[in-house]
């Protein structure tokens, strides 16, 4: 199926730029007036791809991250949080509730936050080239002018 709008953003991997990541998301997402619990749950899983790109993708330097959403006339919208980091050396074990590699101040609940909030969630990683995190909402098509 072909998206009936996308957008794609390219910021650096700066703790500032999740919450304008976040906003950014939410606002190309009003598109297909979502309900504001499920635009929240958009919103919390977007701020752990990113943030988990910020932390993990480049620990020692500031690389660039790139966002594509594309929106689906079902009401699918298709997030991809992609980065050029260090990448994930073992997918299955990362994406385990608890498991970190950013030391003690991490929760290692960001991809088990995502998968919550998402109807799908798939991570790709090459050690050494990048990660690449793509999550899926659909969102509950509303009857136009019927409340």
């Amino acid at each position: 199926m072909k998206p009936i709008n996308e957008m794609k953003l390219t910021f650096l991997s700066r703790s500032a730029n999740e919450s304008f990541a976040r906003a950014a998301v939410a606002a190309f997402a009003a598109q297909l007036d979502p309900a504001v619990d499920e635009l929240a749950d958009l919103r919390t899983a977007i701020s752990e791809a990113v943030t988990n790109a910020i932390v993990h993708a480049y620990p020692h330097e500031l690389g660039n991250i790139f966002l594509t959403v594309q929106l689906y006339e079902n009401g699918c919208i298709t997030v991809r949080v992609r980065d050029r980091g260090q990448g994930i050396e073992d997918v299955s074990k990362a994406m385990e509730p608890l498991y970190t590699t950013g030391g003690e101040d991490r929760s290692g609940l960001g991809f088990s936050v995502m998968q919550s909030f998402m109807d799908k969630v798939r991570v790709r990683s090459i050690p050494g080239k990048g990660t690449t995190v793509t999550m899926e909402k659909y969102i509950s098509l509303r009857v136009k002018g019927r409340s």
